[in-house]
């Protein structure tokens, strides 16, 4: 059973990480993850790309779905990423730099986000919501940010089943851990991230939050055989 840990130790252990962060993301997914990604901007786009439109990627990291979202909406769309690790959007902005990606990247709280009701057109976050101390408070502050009709996509990790779940759980629970620890040297976050996979609640009780944080239109769908789970909702 995970034990939660305080939101600081969250934002010091992704602090550390982040020099390995992205070598990590692909070696570990076998790069599955770009895929993952790609779904999931389009998902986020396919209602409103327009010259005046805004969209938040919420626990940016490294600001990958951020510069996918600009690579899908173009030049006339504006791209925010906020995340609370700094380091992490260092690493970001040094990307987005070589990109020529005009992307707006913030230090922030995705429990208080320094934006004004109805700011987004669309919200994604990818692989973060599992680390918020309270899950529901962040799916309302995202439907706060968002405009009326606006769209929230959660990408996170789901809970494959049968032999090929039973596959999934060694490589993620044994030999995940040991490869993240020697590459990234930090002796504890990859025993961390794959727990808050298990202890993150499975398709239906997200949806039943997202419902519950104000959103209609909710629909899952699982990917690469329910590894990744695609969420997506529309504010009310």
């Amino acid at each position: 059973m995970l034990t939660r840990i305080e939101k600081k130790e969250v934002q010091a252990m992704f602090s550390d990480i982040a020099p390995t962060y992205d070598l990590l993301n692909r070696t570990l997914s076998f790069g599955v993850d770009r895929l993952w990604r790609k779904r999931a901007v389009a998902s986020l786009l396919r209602d409103s790309v327009g010259e005046e439109a805004r969209f938040l990627d919420l626990a940016t990291g490294t600001a990958d779905v951020a510069l996918e979202a600009h690579r899908q909406a173009g030049s006339g769309a504006r791209i925010f990423g906020v995340d609370f690790a700094y380091p992490m959007l260092a690493r970001g902005k040094t990307k987005a730099a070589a990109q020529n990606a005009p992307l707006s990247l913030i230090q922030g709280d995705g429990l208080s986000l320094p934006f004004q009701d109805g700011a987004f057109d669309g919200v994604i976050i990818a692989f973060g919501l599992r680390n918020f101390e309270d899950r529901e408070a962040g799916l309302a502050e995202m439907g706060r940010v968002l405009r009326q009709g606006g769209r929230l996509v959660v990408l996170e990790f789901g809970h494959p089943v049968g032999l090929f779940g039973l596959l999934y759980a060694f490589y993620f629970r044994v030999l995940l851990p040991v490869v993240g620890r020697l590459v990234s040297a930090h002796r504890s976050a990859y025993n961390y991230l794959p727990s808050t996979v298990y202890e993150f609640p499975e398709a239906e009780r997200l949806s039943a939050m997202m419902r519950d944080a104000g959103f209609r239109e909710v629909s899952h769908r699982p990917m690469t055989g329910g590894i990744a789970e695609l969420h997506t909702g529309v504010r009310e």
